[in-house]
């Protein structure tokens, strides 16, 4: 009985065949799936070089502008302001790698008019202020809708500055006065001066020459004025 129920050596041997056999198939079904994702990669590849070189921005570009205009639609719906929110949503993080690339896009093209020169340096120093972030979630909690104030509001005009913010703006004055005073004054032009010059520049190089050696050409120049030159 015990050796009619131990496999003899052909079914052992047909055991191990049906074991290879599976497994080869195991290995042709993994190959042939391979191949299929193969294949399918070539053809993405393929759509994908045959695309636009900006067409991945574009793509982002336009599944940005849906979803804000989800956001809008949902904001009309609850009646809120779809500015407000998404400025409540903007991290500071976020705001400071934004100006940064405004500051990259907006290079100083030098003085053209004073205009000009002003909103630079409104846009310069507001860059500079750093808000309050703990202040401004306190008086939010406080306040409520009425820290945005309207037409209507009666929150307006009511806000005591605090010590540490006067004194911050006092330093940011003086530093503004302080660095206004290293520049040159603009000199009056003087219409009765002899024109030695053919440009501002040469002009320039003119009033260094006067200064450092003009003791010594003084007297030329008067017997060149009197025509009395040897």
């Amino acid at each position: 009985e015990e050796e009619a129920a131990e496999p003899g050596p052909s079914a052992a041997a047909e055991q191990r065949r049906e074991e290879r056999l599976r497994r080869f198939r195991e290995l042709h079904m993994k190959r042939h799936e391979a191949c299929k994702l193969n294949s399918h990669e070539v053809l993405e590849e393929d759509k994908r070089l045959k695309l636009p070189p900006n067409w991945e921005a574009k793509k982002a570009r336009l599944e940005w502008e849906l979803q804000v205009q989800e956001k809008k639609k949902e904001c009309a719906a609850r009646g809120e302001d779809y500015e407000r929110v998404k400025l409540l949503e903007i991290s500071a993080e976020d705001a400071e790698r934004w100006e940064r690339k405004k500051k990259k896009k907006n290079p100083d093209l030098g003085f053209s008019d004073y205009a000009a020169a002003q909103l630079r340096q409104y846009q310069r120093l507001t860059r500079q202020i750093k808000p309050d972030l703990e202040e401004y979630q306190r008086l939010k909690e406080q306040h409520g809708e009425a820290l945005y104030p309207t037409s209507d509001s009666l929150l307006h005009g009511t806000h005591v500055p605090s010590k540490a913010g006067v004194d911050r703006m006092v330093a940011d004055l003086e530093k503004q006065i302080e660095k206004r005073e290293k520049y040159s004054r603009r000199r009056p032009y003087n219409d009765d001066a002899d024109i030695d010059y053919i440009n501002e520049r040469n002009a320039k190089f003119n009033q260094k020459a006067e200064r450092f050696y003009g003791k010594y050409t003084a007297e030329i120049k008067q017997n060149l004025a009197l025509g009395t030159a040897v």
